[in-house]
């Protein structure tokens, strides 16, 4: 009997790749017989190469006419488009077999970023992912994320202080855009009124930041930043107590373990659709609320556009700190 075979494509980037996990599960699970295969760019090969329930991974590295070659040959039966740009129009163009695409809402976005309009639904987007899979009788299941860290992949925790493996918490200062980004001002301020060891991850564009962290802060700071791969930043995360997080890809590999997850949220806000999903009970979400100028982009700005950054500036390092005491020695050992 011919398997029925999907192609579900989404490009980019960490966050969103790993937000499609729960719709592939159970897209394979629920479809008898179905064949998974998933596009995406190879830079983002480790969110997808050890998941079990993926057949076939493409890979849109060069012209994208290499990849339609290849996507015409594999000859799948249904296109699932949860990225819905030009490239992933070209491949449904070209194949010609019936697409379900996903919608984005750019237009409700818009709206309530320039304008302040709020038609947004109160639904995240892993839910309206599911809407692409409604004629396939595929729903959720309510387990959550998942992560499969490839072998060999993760970070050789023998490496660590004895300090760290006893318990620590990781705090992910990175993120793509500044306004997303605690100020390295919280950042110390929260480290150096805690007592418990604190692995900082980030990208090599945090480094300096990191390192200005580390000399105000103390010994019980182990500074990662620019240090590790993403494989091994998310082993780091996966055996972490607790989670503090811009919101940015890694706090979606925080959720899909589980894990406690403290976010501060700046320019963005959860509604429009990219909160921690089904995290830990105890998560807890910093946010400004009431702020006019906020979200002021559904993406983000190198430098406040108000210049007053109040969305981070306002937030209250003493609430991470009581969250952090409260939740530090009840959260998880590590594996």
């Amino acid at each position: 009997m011919r398997k029925t075979k999907f192609l579900i494509i989404r490009l980019s980037s960490i966050g969103d790749i790993v937000l499609t996990s729960p719709l592939i599960r159970c897209l394979k699970q629920q479809v008898e017989d179905a064949e998974i295969h998933f596009v995406t760019r190879s830079k983002y090969s480790d969110l997808v190469l050890a998941n079990p329930y993926i057949d076939k991974i493409h890979f849109l590295d060069r012209h994208l006419g290499f990849l339609l070659q290849e996507l015409a040959t594999v000859k799948p039966d249904y296109i699932i488009d949860l990225h819905r740009n030009f490239r992933s129009f070209r491949i449904k163009r070209h194949l010609g077999i019936p697409a379900y695409s996903f919608n984005k809402l750019n237009i409700r976005k818009w709206l309530r970023v320039q304008f302040g309009i709020d038609l947004l639904p109160e639904v995240h987007i892993v839910d309206r992912y599911f809407k692409t899979l409604i004629p396939f009788g595929v729903h959720s299941d309510g387990k959550g994320l998942d992560y499969f860290i490839p072998e060999g992949k993760q970070y050789d925790f023998s490496r660590l202080p004895d300090l760290f493996k006893k318990g620590y918490l990781t705090f992910i200062i990175g993120g793509t855009y500044h306004t997303k980004r605690l100020p390295v001002g919280k950042v110390i301020s929260i480290c150096r009124k805690i007592n418990v060891p604190v692995i900082l991850i980030g990208g090599k564009q945090e480094v300096p930041e990191s390192l200005l962290i580390g000399r105000e802060t103390g010994n019980h700071i182990l500074n990662l930043t620019g240090k590790t791969t993403l494989s091994e930043s998310a082993s780091l995360i996966r055996d972490a107590r607790l989670v503090l997080t811009n919101d940015t890809g890694m706090m979606h590999i925080a959720a899909a373990f589980g894990k406690k997850i403290l976010s501060f949220w700046g320019n963005t806000i959860p509604k429009l659709g990219m909160s921690p999903y089904l995290p830990h009970s105890a998560s807890k979400i910093m946010e400004v609320e009431g702020l006019s100028c906020r979200p002021c982009s559904k993406l983000g700005f190198q430098k406040c556009p108000r210049k007053h950054f109040r969305c981070m500036n306002d937030l209250d390092p003493d609430v991470a700190v009581d969250w952090i005491n409260e939740n530090f020695h009840t959260g998880q050992m590590p594996l």
